[in-house]
C-alpha cells in the first residue's frame, strides 16, 4: 500500500499552467496554501485547486522557487534507491548517445529529473554540485547511490556557487568519498586533456561544447591556395623521403605542394587555417583546431592559470610547435588588433588614391588577421537587468572579431548566458556585422551537447548558443 506524503502545496486556480506543460519549478506566488506540516527540504505533494495531485517535489519556503518537481506522479521518498534508479537512467542515456561516457556530464539537473544536482564524470572521479536545500540534505543518499551505480575512485564536491545562498546554504567544497587527485585526465574527441577539479571553473571543465568543438573540423583545411601553394606533378625520384603531407602518387610521379617560387613545401600543415581562440580557458578549441589540421593557433585568455593549463594540454597532445599563448584581456586584444588593421587599411587606401600619407606617425604593431576567429566567452548576463550590458559586450567582441577574419574566413561565436535569448544573440551579431561592414552567412547553429539534454518548455535549460558564420566584406 502506497503511503501519502505528509504535506501538500495547493496551487492557485488562476495561475499559469506551467506545471502541466512540464516545467519543474513552482514559485511561491503560485501557491495558495500549504496543507500539513512541511519542513524545508521535505518532499511534498503538489495539487491543483480541485485537489488533484499533479506532481511531487521538494519544498523550501526560503527560495523563490518554493517547490522543485522530481516526479510528475506519486513519490513517497527520495531515498538511496530513488537516486540509484535515476542515476541508472542517466547512465543509459549517456551510453546510448556518447562515444565516450567515461568522460561526460552524468547528471544535468532538471533535464535529468534531478533538479539542483549536477554530476560530472572525469574518468574514475566524480565531481558533484548540490545547488539546493532539497539535494543538500540528501547528500549521504546521493553519494551512496553514486558509488553503487558508477563505482568511482573518488567523489569531490564543488558546491562553491553563490546560488546556494538563495537556498539558505553556505558554499562547500571537499572530498565526499574515496581519493580525489586534483588533476585528472579526460579524453574528448580523441584528445587528451588535464582537468583541475579543485581550481578549475565550475566543476573543472565545460563538457557542453564537446560536439561544437568537433564541428570546427571542416574549417581547418583548404587554405593553402590563399598563400599561392598548389599541387604540382614531380618525378618521385626528385622528392624527399618521406613525401610532403598532401602528396599524391600517380604513374611514377607525385603531386606535391609547391609555393609560388616552385619550391616543394615540406611543412605538413601547409593547407591549414590560422586560428585565434579567445577566452580559451583550458584551450579546448585550440586542441581541436590543431587536431583537425590548423597551421597556426593563437590561444588567448586573461588568466595565467588557464593559459598554464592550456599549455600543458597542448604539450600532452604534441601540438606545441603550432600554438602561441597570449595572456591578455580579450576585449583589449581584439580592439588593439582591429585598430592596427584599420590604420594599415587607411594608409593603403591613401596611397592608392594619391593622397599624402603621414609617415611620421608610426603604425601600430598590431593588426593581425586570422582565417578563423573563435569567441567562447563566459556568461555576460547573469540576470535580466544585465542583458543590455551583455548585448554591448557581445556586440563589441563580435564586431572586433569579425574585423580580424580574413576575407571568406569564419567567425565561431558562442553565448552561455541564458538571459541572452537566441533571437537577441543573433540580432546583436547582425548589428555588429552592419557596423563592421560585413556580410555573414550562417553555417552552423548549435546548442549544448547530448549529455546536456533539454526539456521542451523549460527555457532556462536552453542557455548555450553556438554559431559558425562565414565572413565577407560588403565592399
Amino acid at each position: 500500500m502506497r503511503m501519502a506524503l505528509q504535506a501538500a502545496v495547493r496551487l492557485h486556480k488562476q495561475r499559469k499552467k506551467r506545471l502541466e506543460q512540464g516545467h519543474p519549478w513552482i514559485y511561491g506566488n503560485e501557491i495558495e496554501r500549504v496543507e500539513g506540516e512541511a519542513k524545508p527540504g521535505d518532499l511534498v505533494a503538489v495539487k491543483d485547486h480541485r485537489d488533484r495531485q499533479l506532481a511531487a517535489g521538494y519544498y523550501n519556503p526560503q527560495s523563490q522557487i518554493t517547490v522543485r518537481i522530481v516526479s510528475f506522479g506519486e513519490l513517497e521518498e527520495m531515498d538511496t534507491d530513488f537516486f540509484v534508479r535515476r542515476f541508472e537512467d542517466c547512465l543509459a542515456h549517456r551510453q546510448r548517445f556518447l562515444n565516450n561516457p567515461r568522460d561526460c556530464r552524468l547528471v544535468y539537473g532538471e533535464a535529468d529529473f534531478l533538479p539542483g544536482l549536477t554530476v560530472d564524470r572525469f574518468g574514475d572521479v566524480l565531481v558533484v554540485q548540490l545547488l539546493t536545500l532539497g539535494m543538500d540534505i540528501r547528500r549521504e543518499q546521493i553519494v551512496e547511490a553514486l558509488v553503487r551505480v558508477f563505482k568511482p575512485q573518488g567523489i569531490y564536491e564543488r558546491s562553491d556557487v553563490s546560488v546556494r545562498t538563495l537556498e539558505g546554504l553556505e558554499e562547500r567544497t571537499g572530498v565526499l568519498y574515496g581519493e580525489c587527485p586534483r588533476h585528472v585526465e579526460i579524453l574528448e574527441n580523441g584528445l587528451s586533456m588535464e582537468v583541475d577539479i579543485i581550481g578549475g571553473q565550475k566543476t573543472g571543465y565545460f563538457y557542453d561544447q564537446r560536439e561544437n568543438r568537433a564541428s570546427i573540423a571542416p574549417l581547418m583545411g583548404g587554405w593553402g591556395s590563399r598563400s599561392g601553394i598548389r599541387l604540382e606533378q614531380r618525378p618521385a625520384a626528385e622528392l624527399p623521403d618521406p613525401l610532403p603531407a598532401g602528396s599524391v602518387r600517380k604513374d611514377g610521379e607525385v603531386l606535391v605542394p609547391v609555393n609560388p617560387n616552385g619550391k616543394v613545401v615540406t611543412f605538413p600543415y601547409w593547407d591549414g587555417a590560422t586560428v585565434l581562440e579567445c577566452f580559451a580557458h583550458t584551450g579546448s578549441f585550440t586542441l581541436h583546431a590543431c587536431k583537425y589540421g590548423a597551421k597556426r593557433v593563437t590561444c588567448l585568455d586573461v588568466s595565467e592559470h588557464a593559459i598554464a593549463t592550456a599549455r600543458s594540454n597542448v604539450e600532452r597532445n604534441g601540438f606545441e610547435d603550432r600554438v602561441e599563448f597570449v595572456v591578455a584581456d580579450a576585449f583589449d586584444y581584439l580592439r588593439s588588433q582591429a585598430k592596427g588593421l584599420d590604420e594599415r587599411t587607411e594608409r593603403a587606401a591613401a596611397g592608392e588614391t594619391g593622397r599624402k600619407v603621414d609617415t611620421s606617425k608610426p603604425l601600430s604593431a598590431q593588426g593581425r588577421t586570422w582565417d578563423v576567429v573563435i569567441l567562447d566567452p563566459p556568461a555576460f548576463a547573469k540576470s535580466k537587468s544585465a542583458v543590455s550590458g551583455a548585448c554591448r559586450g557581445y556586440k563589441d567582441i563580435n564586431l572586433q572579431g569579425m574585423k580580424l577574419v580574413n576575407e571568406g574566413g569564419y567567425l565561431v561565436t558562442a553565448s552561455c548566458s541564458y538571459h541572452m535569448r537566441p533571437d537577441l544573440f543573433l540580432e546583436t551579431i547582425a548589428d555588429a556585422a552592419v557596423d563592421a561592414g560585413k556580410t555573414l552567412r550562417l553555417i552552423e547553429w548549435r546548442a549544448a551537447g547530448k549529455d546536456h539534454p533539454q526539456l521542451l518548455g523549460v527555457n532556462e535549460g536552453h542557455y548555450l548558443k553556438f554559431a559558425i558564420f562565414e565572413v565577407r566584406s560588403r565592399a
